[in-house]
């Protein structure tokens, strides 16, 4: 008859590269624990710009995204003197594949795609100022980021182009 409920535990001390194996994965737990908690896993924008001929493009877009997030993207258009009847943006067409989207905000009056640039149209405001936005999020089966670009159209020419580029996280 056992003295103690313990007399059938096994003792045998624990090997070293276990325990630093358990602590390495606590460690990187940790990390990603950390950063949740100061907000470095979730959607950062920023804003970059290109100006040409008079022109200046600014593009506030997500540049660290997750899959299933709401995304800022919107594009500000100045030309002093206004622009005329219509604003044409060109972009990159391929870049939206990674979005889920409710549409442009104004909507375009006319679309067109050549290969891989697709080009809206929009009845131009009032002013020296043209803004337009694009309600997205990213897609949920969206696993890479894409590479893009937005640039204004003048007398066919494409001016101030912009880069940019989103990373997504898993």
């Amino acid at each position: 008859m056992p003295t103690s409920t313990l007399d059938d535990v096994d003792s045998t001390p624990t090997r070293p590269a276990a325990v630093w194996a358990r602590r390495a994965f606590l460690a990187a737990l940790l990390v990603v624990v950390l950063l949740g908690l100061l907000g470095l896993l979730g959607v950062h924008s920023t804003t970059a710009s290109a100006s040409q001929e008079g022109w200046t493009v600014d593009v506030e877009y997500p540049a660290i995204a997750r899959a299933g997030l709401d995304v800022p993207w919107t594009v500000k258009v100045t030309h002093p003197g206004g622009f005329g009847d219509q604003v044409t943006l060109a972009v990159k067409g391929s870049y939206f594949e990674i979005f889920e989207t409710q549409g442009w905000q104004p909507s375009p009056s006319d679309e067109t795609r050549d290969g891989d640039t697709w080009y809206l149209t929009f009845n131009a405001p009032e002013g020296d100022t043209f803004v337009v936005a694009y309600d997205a999020y990213i897609q949920p089966s969206s696993q890479r980021g894409r590479d893009g670009w937005v640039a204004v159209m003048d007398s066919g020419r494409r001016l101030a182009t912009v880069p940019f580029r989103t990373v997504l996280l898993p």
